[in-house]
């Protein structure tokens, strides 16, 4: 029960939230600025592309990519667990990019988005330009490593180091625009997907305050049930 009020009933608001944003921008807003005029950006992009900015939007693109999202995932929630000797952190890591992997899911189900009117430069599977996966799994991975890893050293310039992390989604973000896969307001659903995310599980997982075993719980309330 404490699962499903602190997790999982967050998740399907998301997912609700999320699904009434998509119809928002493609069905209700589309003929309203500035969703008439945000694909500009895409236009722009394209229009001025060359080999550094393909070479750098490629390699980016490749980071929010799934296989990347799911290797690094796997190294850095293995490492927090040999590290730290307990389960919360890397928890809390996996969680968050399994939440967001589904809410973009679910979405991408029930919105109906073609991709933007420009040349692609990368392949795409038969999913909704709306939202952006790669843009939500590297705010979910990389602002996650920035929240734990923030929490665990002291001193002030290593947390703003750790923090750092958060500029790998923007990259995301904007290679993605680039390479002509998303209209901006893809990627900026994919931020709010991404951070919501993080927000559920650091209250769900990563808190200290919410107990997982009966012997967690604060003493007074481990009366108050006995009695």
């Amino acid at each position: 029960m404490q699962a499903a009020k602190r997790i999982a009933l967050p998740v399907v608001a998301l997912l609700i939230v999320m699904i009434g944003l998509g119809l928002l921008v493609t069905k209700v807003m589309e003929h309203v600025w500035p969703f008439t005029v945000e694909d500009t950006v895409n236009r722009d992009f394209a229009a001025n592309r060359d080999g550094t900015f393909n070479g750098v939007s490629g390699f980016f693109s490749f980071v929010g990519s799934t296989p990347c999202i799911i290797g690094v995932t796997a190294l850095v929630a293995i490492i927090l667990r040999l590290t730290l000797h307990r389960w919360r952190e890397p928890l809390f890591l996996c969680a968050a990019v399994t939440a967001q992997a589904l809410v973009f899911f679910f979405t991408t189900l029930a919105i109906d988005r073609q991709r933007p009117t420009v040349k692609h430069l990368d392949s795409s599977p038969p999913t909704s330009s709306f939202p952006s996966g790669h843009t939500s799994a590297a705010v979910a991975l990389y602002v996650g490593m920035a929240v734990v890893l923030s929490l665990l050293v002291r001193r002030t310039w290593l947390k703003a180091v750790c923090w750092a992390l958060v500029l790998v989604p923007v990259g995301v973000a904007l290679a993605r625009l680039y390479r002509g896969m998303h209209h901006p307001t893809d990627v900026t659903a994919s931020f709010l997907n991404g951070v919501t995310c993080i927000v559920i599980m650091a209250r769900g997982i990563l808190d200290r305050a919410v107990p997982w075993r009966r012997k967690d719980a604060a003493p007074g309330r481990v009366a108050v049930a006995r009695g």
